[in-house]
Protein backbone atom coordinates (compact mmCIF):
# COMPACT_ATOMS: atom_id res chain seq x y z
CA UNK A 1 0.00 0.00 0.00
CA UNK A 2 1.40 3.37 -0.97
CA UNK A 3 0.85 6.45 1.11
CA UNK A 4 -1.11 9.16 -0.63
CA UNK A 5 0.49 11.92 1.42
CA UNK A 6 -2.69 13.65 2.58
CA UNK A 7 -3.31 14.53 6.21
CA UNK A 8 -6.54 14.83 8.15
CA UNK A 9 -8.31 18.09 7.47
CA UNK A 10 -7.81 17.89 3.70
CA UNK A 11 -9.82 14.70 3.22
CA UNK A 12 -13.44 13.86 3.90
CA UNK A 13 -13.46 11.07 6.47
CA UNK A 14 -16.26 8.63 7.07
CA UNK A 15 -18.12 9.62 10.24
CA UNK A 16 -17.20 6.26 11.76
CA UNK A 17 -13.51 7.09 11.36
CA UNK A 18 -13.97 10.58 12.76
CA UNK A 19 -15.79 9.23 15.82
CA UNK A 20 -13.17 6.51 16.34
CA UNK A 21 -10.30 9.02 16.14
CA UNK A 22 -12.06 11.38 18.56
CA UNK A 23 -12.44 8.57 21.09
CA UNK A 24 -8.83 7.48 20.59
CA UNK A 25 -7.50 11.01 21.12
CA UNK A 26 -9.56 11.39 24.27
CA UNK A 27 -8.34 8.07 25.66
CA UNK A 28 -4.67 8.57 24.79
CA UNK A 29 -4.42 12.33 25.20
CA UNK A 30 -2.31 12.71 22.08
CA UNK A 31 -2.67 14.11 18.59
CA UNK A 32 -3.20 11.94 15.52
CA UNK A 33 -2.69 12.39 11.80
CA UNK A 34 -4.35 10.26 9.17
CA UNK A 35 -3.64 9.77 5.47
CA UNK A 36 -5.35 7.52 2.93
CA UNK A 37 -3.53 4.52 1.50
CA UNK A 38 -4.09 2.93 -1.87
CA UNK A 39 -6.54 0.07 -1.54
CA UNK A 40 -7.01 -3.27 -3.22
CA UNK A 41 -9.85 -4.80 -5.24
CA UNK A 42 -12.01 -5.10 -2.11
CA UNK A 43 -14.53 -2.67 -0.64
CA UNK A 44 -12.32 -1.93 2.36
CA UNK A 45 -10.53 1.41 2.74
CA UNK A 46 -7.15 1.91 4.37
CA UNK A 47 -5.49 4.81 6.19
CA UNK A 48 -2.13 5.32 7.87
CA UNK A 49 -2.58 6.62 11.39
CA UNK A 50 0.37 8.54 12.86
CA UNK A 51 0.55 9.08 16.61
CA UNK A 52 3.28 10.10 19.02
CA UNK A 53 4.41 6.51 19.56
CA UNK A 54 4.43 5.45 15.89
CA UNK A 55 2.20 4.51 13.00
CA UNK A 56 -0.49 1.94 12.37
CA UNK A 57 -2.92 1.09 9.58
CA UNK A 58 -6.63 1.68 10.01
CA UNK A 59 -8.79 -0.69 7.94
CA UNK A 60 -12.35 0.53 7.42
CA UNK A 61 -14.80 -2.23 6.50
CA UNK A 62 -18.00 -1.37 4.64
CA UNK A 63 -20.13 -2.77 7.48
CA UNK A 64 -19.83 -3.43 11.19
CA UNK A 65 -18.54 -6.84 12.20
CA UNK A 66 -18.62 -9.27 15.10
CA UNK A 67 -15.64 -10.86 16.82
CA UNK A 68 -15.73 -13.75 14.32
CA UNK A 69 -14.67 -11.56 11.40
CA UNK A 70 -12.81 -13.96 9.05
CA UNK A 71 -9.71 -11.74 8.99
CA UNK A 72 -9.46 -11.95 12.77
CA UNK A 73 -10.21 -15.66 13.02
CA UNK A 74 -7.77 -16.65 10.27
CA UNK A 75 -5.13 -14.20 11.48
CA UNK A 76 -5.24 -15.65 14.99
CA UNK A 77 -4.90 -19.15 13.57
CA UNK A 78 -1.91 -18.23 11.40
CA UNK A 79 -0.21 -16.37 14.24
CA UNK A 80 -0.66 -19.40 16.48
CA UNK A 81 1.24 -21.46 13.90
CA UNK A 82 4.07 -18.93 13.84
CA UNK A 83 3.23 -17.50 10.44
CA UNK A 84 3.92 -13.77 9.92
CA UNK A 85 0.73 -11.71 9.97
CA UNK A 86 0.22 -8.09 11.10
CA UNK A 87 -0.63 -7.67 14.76
CA UNK A 88 -4.11 -6.39 15.62
CA UNK A 89 -3.65 -3.28 17.77
CA UNK A 90 -7.30 -2.39 18.25
CA UNK A 91 -10.72 -3.39 16.96
CA UNK A 92 -14.04 -1.57 16.89
CA UNK A 93 -16.55 -3.90 15.31
CA UNK A 94 -19.48 -1.53 15.85
CA UNK A 95 -17.75 0.96 13.54
CA UNK A 96 -16.23 -1.63 11.20
CA UNK A 97 -12.68 -0.62 12.12
CA UNK A 98 -9.50 -2.60 12.67
CA UNK A 99 -6.21 -0.98 13.69
CA UNK A 100 -3.28 -3.04 12.45
CA UNK A 101 0.48 -3.14 12.69
CA UNK A 102 2.02 -0.95 9.98
CA UNK A 103 4.08 -3.11 7.64
CA UNK A 104 5.25 -0.17 5.54
CA UNK A 105 4.58 0.62 1.91
CA UNK A 106 6.51 -2.02 -0.07
CA UNK A 107 4.98 -5.22 -1.30
CA UNK A 108 7.01 -8.13 -2.61
CA UNK A 109 6.14 -6.91 -6.10
CA UNK A 110 7.80 -3.57 -5.29
CA UNK A 111 10.85 -5.19 -3.72
CA UNK A 112 11.47 -7.48 -6.70
CA UNK A 113 11.74 -4.69 -9.28
CA UNK A 114 15.33 -3.77 -8.46
CA UNK A 115 16.58 -7.22 -7.50
CA UNK A 116 19.01 -9.54 -9.16
CA UNK A 117 17.94 -13.17 -9.79
CA UNK A 118 19.69 -14.66 -6.76
CA UNK A 119 18.00 -12.62 -4.00
CA UNK A 120 14.73 -12.95 -5.91
CA UNK A 121 15.00 -16.70 -5.62
CA UNK A 122 15.74 -16.42 -1.91
CA UNK A 123 12.56 -14.42 -1.30
CA UNK A 124 10.46 -16.93 -3.22
CA UNK A 125 12.01 -19.79 -1.26
CA UNK A 126 11.12 -18.00 1.96
CA UNK A 127 7.52 -17.61 0.79
CA UNK A 128 7.29 -21.25 -0.30
CA UNK A 129 8.80 -22.37 3.01
CA UNK A 130 6.00 -20.49 4.74
CA UNK A 131 3.45 -22.31 2.58
CA UNK A 132 4.94 -25.66 3.50
CA UNK A 133 4.62 -24.68 7.17
CA UNK A 134 1.00 -23.65 6.65
CA UNK A 135 0.13 -26.99 5.07
CA UNK A 136 1.94 -29.02 7.72
CA UNK A 137 0.42 -27.16 10.66
CA UNK A 138 -3.08 -27.30 9.16
CA UNK A 139 -2.75 -31.04 8.57
CA UNK A 140 -2.28 -31.70 12.28
CA UNK A 141 -6.02 -31.18 12.96
CA UNK A 142 -8.68 -31.64 13.93
CA UNK A 143 -9.80 -28.05 13.39
CA UNK A 144 -13.15 -26.40 13.95
CA UNK A 145 -12.23 -23.02 12.47
CA UNK A 146 -14.67 -21.86 9.75
CA UNK A 147 -11.91 -21.77 7.10
CA UNK A 148 -11.83 -25.58 7.27
CA UNK A 149 -15.52 -25.74 6.40
CA UNK A 150 -15.26 -24.11 2.95
CA UNK A 151 -13.33 -25.41 -0.03
CA UNK A 152 -12.51 -24.97 -3.67
CA UNK A 153 -15.14 -27.47 -4.74
CA UNK A 154 -16.71 -27.83 -8.18
CA UNK A 155 -19.33 -25.06 -7.68
CA UNK A 156 -16.73 -22.54 -6.42
CA UNK A 157 -14.15 -23.28 -9.12
CA UNK A 158 -16.80 -23.24 -11.86
CA UNK A 159 -18.26 -19.97 -10.55
CA UNK A 160 -14.83 -18.35 -10.77
CA UNK A 161 -14.42 -19.46 -14.40
CA UNK A 162 -17.83 -18.09 -15.32
CA UNK A 163 -16.84 -14.89 -13.53
CA UNK A 164 -14.00 -14.65 -16.06
CA UNK A 165 -16.47 -15.21 -18.90
CA UNK A 166 -18.87 -12.54 -17.65
CA UNK A 167 -16.49 -9.81 -16.60
CA UNK A 168 -13.48 -10.25 -18.86
CA UNK A 169 -14.68 -11.89 -22.04
CA UNK A 170 -18.07 -10.19 -22.20
CA UNK A 171 -17.50 -7.22 -19.90
CA UNK A 172 -14.02 -5.90 -20.61
CA UNK A 173 -13.55 -7.35 -24.12
CA UNK A 174 -17.26 -6.88 -25.04
CA UNK A 175 -17.42 -10.14 -26.97
CA UNK A 176 -20.69 -11.89 -27.86
CA UNK A 177 -20.67 -15.67 -27.61
CA UNK A 178 -22.75 -18.05 -29.67
CA UNK A 179 -24.89 -20.74 -28.04
CA UNK A 180 -22.36 -23.31 -29.22
CA UNK A 181 -19.42 -21.37 -27.75
CA UNK A 182 -21.21 -21.09 -24.41
CA UNK A 183 -21.91 -24.80 -24.35
CA UNK A 184 -18.28 -25.67 -25.08
CA UNK A 185 -16.99 -23.27 -22.43
CA UNK A 186 -19.50 -24.53 -19.84
CA UNK A 187 -18.45 -28.13 -20.47
CA UNK A 188 -14.75 -27.27 -20.45
CA UNK A 189 -15.07 -25.22 -17.27
CA UNK A 190 -16.91 -28.07 -15.56
CA UNK A 191 -14.35 -30.68 -16.54
CA UNK A 192 -11.44 -28.52 -15.41
CA UNK A 193 -13.16 -27.76 -12.11
CA UNK A 194 -14.11 -31.40 -11.61
CA UNK A 195 -10.50 -32.53 -11.95
CA UNK A 196 -9.10 -29.82 -9.69
CA UNK A 197 -11.76 -30.48 -7.04
CA UNK A 198 -10.83 -34.18 -6.98
CA UNK A 199 -7.28 -33.56 -5.73
CA UNK A 200 -6.39 -33.86 -2.02
CA UNK A 201 -7.02 -30.64 -0.10
CA UNK A 202 -4.94 -28.56 2.28
CA UNK A 203 -5.54 -25.17 3.86
CA UNK A 204 -4.82 -22.35 1.36
CA UNK A 205 -4.17 -18.64 1.84
CA UNK A 206 -6.35 -18.25 -1.28
CA UNK A 207 -4.66 -15.13 -2.70
CA UNK A 208 -0.96 -15.78 -2.19
CA UNK A 209 0.82 -13.47 -4.62
CA UNK A 210 3.39 -10.68 -4.69
CA UNK A 211 0.93 -7.95 -3.71
CA UNK A 212 -0.16 -9.81 -0.60
CA UNK A 213 3.35 -10.43 0.72
CA UNK A 214 5.20 -7.56 2.39
CA UNK A 215 8.89 -7.53 3.39
CA UNK A 216 9.06 -6.16 6.91
CA UNK A 217 11.71 -6.56 9.58
CA UNK A 218 13.58 -9.17 7.57
CA UNK A 219 10.48 -11.35 7.08
CA UNK A 220 7.77 -11.72 4.44
CA UNK A 221 4.46 -10.88 6.09
CA UNK A 222 1.07 -12.11 4.84
CA UNK A 223 -1.93 -9.88 4.25
CA UNK A 224 -5.39 -10.35 2.69
CA UNK A 225 -5.73 -13.88 4.08
CA UNK A 226 -9.35 -13.60 5.24
CA UNK A 227 -10.67 -15.87 2.47
CA UNK A 228 -8.52 -18.86 3.47
CA UNK A 229 -10.13 -22.20 2.63
CA UNK A 230 -9.34 -25.77 1.68
CA UNK A 231 -7.96 -26.44 -1.77
CA UNK A 232 -5.24 -28.28 -3.68
CA UNK A 233 -1.65 -28.21 -2.41
CA UNK A 234 -0.69 -26.43 -5.66
CA UNK A 235 -3.29 -23.65 -5.30
CA UNK A 236 -1.12 -21.11 -3.47
CA UNK A 237 1.91 -22.28 -5.44
CA UNK A 238 0.16 -21.38 -8.70
CA UNK A 239 -0.92 -18.05 -7.23
CA UNK A 240 2.68 -17.14 -6.45
CA UNK A 241 4.67 -18.61 -9.33
CA UNK A 242 2.06 -17.75 -12.03
CA UNK A 243 1.43 -14.35 -10.47
CA UNK A 244 -0.17 -11.80 -12.81
CA UNK A 245 2.03 -9.05 -11.35
CA UNK A 246 5.47 -10.65 -11.63
CA UNK A 247 6.70 -12.77 -14.54
CA UNK A 248 9.39 -15.23 -13.48
CA UNK A 249 11.82 -17.05 -15.80
CA UNK A 250 10.49 -20.49 -16.70
CA UNK A 251 13.59 -22.25 -15.40
CA UNK A 252 13.17 -20.59 -11.99
CA UNK A 253 9.48 -21.52 -11.90
CA UNK A 254 10.33 -25.15 -12.64
CA UNK A 255 13.09 -25.18 -10.01
CA UNK A 256 10.94 -23.62 -7.29
CA UNK A 257 7.97 -25.83 -8.10
CA UNK A 258 10.07 -29.00 -7.85
CA UNK A 259 11.57 -27.87 -4.53
CA UNK A 260 8.05 -27.29 -3.24
CA UNK A 261 6.91 -30.74 -4.42
CA UNK A 262 9.71 -32.46 -2.56
CA UNK A 263 8.87 -30.65 0.68
CA UNK A 264 5.08 -30.42 0.53
CA UNK A 265 3.82 -33.39 -1.52
CA UNK A 266 6.71 -35.83 -2.08
CA UNK A 267 4.13 -38.58 -2.66
CA UNK A 268 3.18 -36.92 -5.98
CA UNK A 269 5.30 -38.06 -8.91
CA UNK A 270 6.80 -35.17 -10.93
CA UNK A 271 4.47 -35.63 -13.93
CA UNK A 272 1.30 -35.64 -11.82
CA UNK A 273 2.49 -32.66 -9.83
CA UNK A 274 3.39 -30.69 -12.96
CA UNK A 275 -0.01 -31.33 -14.50
CA UNK A 276 -1.79 -30.22 -11.34
CA UNK A 277 0.34 -27.11 -11.04
CA UNK A 278 -0.30 -26.07 -14.66
CA UNK A 279 -4.03 -26.81 -14.65
CA UNK A 280 -4.34 -24.90 -11.38
CA UNK A 281 -2.42 -22.03 -12.98
CA UNK A 282 -4.94 -21.88 -15.83
CA UNK A 283 -7.86 -21.67 -13.44
CA UNK A 284 -6.15 -19.06 -11.23
CA UNK A 285 -5.11 -16.91 -14.17
CA UNK A 286 -8.59 -16.96 -15.70
CA UNK A 287 -10.09 -15.96 -12.36
CA UNK A 288 -7.58 -13.10 -12.10
CA UNK A 289 -8.61 -11.90 -15.56
CA UNK A 290 -12.22 -11.93 -14.37
CA UNK A 291 -11.24 -9.66 -11.48
CA UNK A 292 -9.34 -7.32 -13.79
CA UNK A 293 -12.34 -7.19 -16.12
CA UNK A 294 -14.74 -6.53 -13.27
CA UNK A 295 -12.63 -3.70 -11.90
CA UNK A 296 -12.42 -2.07 -15.35
CA UNK A 297 -15.93 -2.61 -16.70
CA UNK A 298 -18.00 -2.40 -13.51
CA UNK A 299 -15.97 -0.23 -11.14
CA UNK A 300 -14.28 1.89 -13.83
CA UNK A 301 -10.87 1.17 -12.37
CA UNK A 302 -8.30 0.33 -15.05
CA UNK A 303 -5.31 -0.04 -12.72
CA UNK A 304 -5.14 -3.80 -13.35
CA UNK A 305 -5.30 -3.71 -17.15
CA UNK A 306 -1.48 -3.51 -17.61
CA UNK A 307 -1.31 -7.02 -16.15
CA UNK A 308 -3.71 -8.57 -18.65
CA UNK A 309 -1.11 -9.33 -21.33
CA UNK A 310 1.22 -11.27 -19.05
CA UNK A 311 -1.66 -13.21 -17.54
CA UNK A 312 -2.97 -14.18 -20.98
CA UNK A 313 0.52 -15.27 -22.01
CA UNK A 314 0.61 -17.63 -19.02
CA UNK A 315 -2.82 -19.03 -19.91
CA UNK A 316 -1.74 -19.57 -23.51
CA UNK A 317 1.43 -21.44 -22.53
CA UNK A 318 -0.36 -23.80 -20.19
CA UNK A 319 -3.37 -24.41 -22.44
CA UNK A 320 -1.08 -25.38 -25.32
CA UNK A 321 0.50 -28.18 -23.25
CA UNK A 322 -2.68 -30.24 -22.90
CA UNK A 323 -4.46 -31.61 -26.00
CA UNK A 324 -7.57 -32.39 -23.95
CA UNK A 325 -8.00 -28.62 -23.45
CA UNK A 326 -7.98 -27.94 -27.19
CA UNK A 327 -11.71 -27.13 -27.33
CA UNK A 328 -11.37 -24.63 -24.49
CA UNK A 329 -8.40 -22.94 -26.10
CA UNK A 330 -10.04 -22.92 -29.56
CA UNK A 331 -13.17 -21.13 -28.36
CA UNK A 332 -11.26 -18.67 -26.21
CA UNK A 333 -8.86 -17.91 -29.08
CA UNK A 334 -11.78 -16.92 -31.31
CA UNK A 335 -12.61 -14.12 -28.88
CA UNK A 336 -9.21 -13.33 -27.37
CA UNK A 337 -6.54 -12.84 -30.01
CA UNK A 338 -3.70 -13.24 -27.49
CA UNK A 339 -4.70 -16.88 -27.04
CA UNK A 340 -4.68 -17.74 -30.76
Amino acid sequence: MAQAGVTEGTIALDSRVEDYLADRRAARGSATRIAPLSGDASTRRYFRLTEEDGTSVLALHPERFEEDLPFLAVGELLARWGLPVPAVIDRDGARGILLLEDLGERTLQDALRAMEPEPRGALYREALGQLVKLQREAARGPHTDPCFEVAFDIPKLTWELHYFLKHFLEGQRTRSLSVEDRAILAESFHRLSEEIASWPRVLCHRDFHSRNLMPHGGTLYWIDFQDARLGPAVYDLASLLRDSYVELPEDLVAELAEEFRLKAVPEDDPATFRRRFELMSIQRNLKALGTFGYMASVRNNEVYLPYVAGTLASVRRNLSRYPELHALRRVLAVHIEELA
